[in-house]
């Protein structure tokens, strides 16, 4: 049965699969032209027998392209991925990582525009419209967060308010100044704004909420389900990365049954991470992507170390995009444990369906001799403190159990009151590995 839903641009969004592929051949081809301008790629492709777009005869042939990872974006630095002239680059993005370089980004004016329609279509399917008010909470600046759906949400027609990330009193205020419908943030500042609602004499009854976007870092249902009890309001998971636009690679519809990945600019595919065999559609693997619609930076079947499975055609909104399964971890943050192999996902997916969990917590990782030790550090609701202390250590030993029912080992369990623990204005820093490095 399908819903009514609003569309953007209802011709694309429910093509049937024939035209999507027909969209995403002849855009594939348009995009190893791009990609056979840079030095990089250039060699990757010739290597394998791809001299021009016309070796491209279907879309079965992406895989002959070797995949791209993000050491392959760094070497590459600065301009080792540029496919024009600089004097047709509108913006640069980039992110860093831990290594120091950064992962650089370039868009012409068209790349710009293209994505900034993705947003738009990406926003019109949550139900939001230019009659919103969006606060938008990410942070601005070389990231991808901010400028993204700030552009998508005017070209929406919405009210934007480019406040940017941190100062929670601030954001709070303005909320209740402007009347903000709808949000732009990390799930878990979102909880950390809850956490201080009232302190200043603004509560929930003063604001207009009903809708956030939430993305930037992984969560779980139960964090979602948690947001929209608390702040009465519908939340919306999206995705993307800055290697591949940034947000509104995917993003969900007013269904809420995970997120829309655009397959007319984007090809994914789901892949074994140890052997690069690809996957069938509902088997999890590690998630590449490939981006059609990307002149400036072309990147073909990056490895996004993301961990997720594809749905198979079809929703009840009527779009025919095939949906992306929530994040369930990442092939570079899982924690070996004494040789057991924990997802920080994993921990959350479990604690935060315990109702007297608070809103933050954090996953701490040390050496306890010659053994690996986890400790879990949760916030707890200040009511639970005053209280006996018998009921303290069930409610420990409840959520060790819960935990050990998921990740097989039991770690240990800290109870502290809310505001404890580090609060992150940006992507919050949930894990903290403090085990010596080999």
């Amino acid at each position: 049965m399908t819903m009514d839903t609003p569309f953007w641009n209802k011709e694309v969004e429910t093509a049937p699969r024939s035209r999507i592929e027909e969209i995403q051949l002849q855009r594939l081809r348009e995009t190893v032209g791009w990609a056979l301008k840079t030095a990089f790629y250039k060699k990757k492709l010739t290597q394998v027998g791809i001299q021009s777009p016309e070796d491209i005869r279907g879309l079965e042939d992406l895989r002959r392209i070797p995949y791209t990872t993000k050491d392959d974006l760094r070497l590459s630095f600065p301009r080792g991925l540029l496919a024009v002239d600089m004097r047709e680059v509108l913006r640069v993005h980039s992110s860093s990582g831990t290594t120091g370089i950064p992962t650089v980004i370039y868009f012409a004016r068209d790349d710009v525009d293209r994505w900034t329609d993705l947003l738009a279509r990406s926003i019109v399917g949550t139900g939001a419209t230019d009659g919103d008010v969006f606060q938008n909470m990410m942070t601005y600046g070389m990231f991808t967060g901010g400028l993204g759906l700030h552009y998508g949400a005017e070209r929406v027609g919405m009210t934007v308010i480019p406040i940017g990330g941190g100062n929670t009193k601030r954001q709070i205020q303005t909320m209740k100044d402007f009347q903000t419908t709808v949000l732009h943030v990390t799930p878990s500042y979102l909880l950390h704004i809850h956490s201080k609602l009232g302190e200043d004499g603004i509560g929930r009854a003063d604001l207009a909420l009903r809708k956030a976007f939430i993305g930037a870092e992984p969560h779980s249902e139960n964090t979602r389900r948690k947001l929209q009890e608390l702040l009465g309001i519908d939340a919306y998971n999206s995705y993307g990365l800055s290697e591949l636009n940034g947000p509104g690679v995917a993003f969900e519809c007013v269904c809420k049954k995970d997120m829309h990945l655009w397959e007319d600019a984007y090809i994914a595919e789901i892949i074994d991470p140890a052997t690069g065999t690809v996957r069938r559609d509902g088997e999890e693997g590690e998630l590449v992507l490939t981006n059609l619609v990307r002149r400036a930076t072309p990147i073909l079947r990056y490895r996004t170390r993301d961990l997720a499975f594809l749905h198979p055609p079809g929703c009840d909104c009527g779009r025919t995009h095939r949906r992306l399964s929530r994040i369930l971890g990442r092939t570079d943050d899982m924690l070996i444990i004494n040789g057991v192999n924990v997802f920080p996902s994993q921990i959350e997916e479990r604690i935060m369906k315990i109702p007297e969990v608070a809103t933050n917590y954090q996953i701490y990782v040390d050496k306890k001799g010659a053994l690996d030790r986890l400790t879990v550090k949760v916030e707890i609701y200040p009511k639970l403190f005053l209280g006996e202390v018998a009921k303290l250590e069930a409610l420990r030993h409840k959520i060790v159990e819960e935990l050990r029912a998921s990740i097989v080992i039991s770690p240990l369990v800290e109870l502290h009151e809310p505001g404890s623990l580090p609060v992150f204005e940006g992507k919050a820093k949930r894990v903290v590995d403090e085990r010596p490095k080999d």
